[in-house]
């Protein structure tokens, strides 16, 4: 049975390789997140074959980051397609301009706060201000919430802190960096098991190397599933 709290980041090479695991998964998993690393490998093709032949929920995980200008065209070209999700970063000009993009459409806009693989060294080396990394986070989900985003994109620590703000009644909390126990850690510094995500406020997680590496990925998914169903 599918909980489309759990969203399978489809991070393989190209859509071939993204189809033939979804096979594998079949109706265990209801929603899949596609991401950057597939887009020339005909990512948006697949998103549209799992919504329209196989009614899944898309996530279209694409980061984006312009000109406001820019933004609301590529979001006005992307929300044709009838998907559920799409990540911008989460600076109030983009944000503003996604919502403006997508219109009438059901696309929730996701804002980015600080991408889960990030620790306080790698903000220095990138010249982000000094200060502790949540409270950074907050800040940037109360300025995303402010221009209209319908949710936000953060770690499992921060979770129940962003849900405990006011301006996040009502909005999404989607979290990478969920890892189920005994998993590795990978490139991911934020972590938490999907059980704990899920108590601390997230609405959905994505899990995507610990299932797809999996030598059995639909039962990789299963045992999240179960995981989540005793939350």
């Amino acid at each position: 049975m599918s909980d489309d709290r759990l969203i399978v980041a489809l991070d393989v090479p190209n859509a071939l390789l993204g189809q033939e695991l979804a096979q594998r998964l079949g109706d265990t998993v209801s929603f899949y997140k596609i991401g950057l690393g597939m887009l020339t490998g005909g990512g948006l093709a697949l998103a549209n074959e799992l919504k329209l032949e196989h009614g899944k929920r898309i996530f279209l995980d694409m980061k984006l980051f312009d000109i406001g200008a820019t933004v609301e065209a590529a979001v006005r070209g992307l929300a044709q397609f009838d998907h559920d999700f799409l990540t911008v970063h989460g600076d109030p000009h983009v944000v503003r301009a996604a919502q403006e993009g997508k219109g009438g459409t059901g696309l929730k806009i996701l804002a980015v706060t600080i991408l889960t693989s990030l620790d306080r060294a790698d903000l220095d080396a990138g010249l982000i201000r000094p200060g502790d990394i949540r409270d950074i986070v907050l800040e940037r989900a109360v300025n995303a919430f402010d221009a209209g985003a319908d949710g936000v994109i953060a770690s499992p620590q921060e979770a129940p802190l962003i849900r405990a703000l006011p301006e996040a009644a009502g909005k999404l909390i989607v979290t990478p960096g969920v890892r189920p126990s005994g998993a590795a850690l990978d490139d991911q510094k934020r972590v938490a098991t999907p059980a704990r995500a899920i108590a601390d406020g997230a609405d959905h997680i994505v899990i995507g190397r610990p299932i797809w590496q999996s030598p059995d990925p639909r039962a990789a998914a299963a045992a999240v599933l179960a995981e989540l169903a005793g939350a």
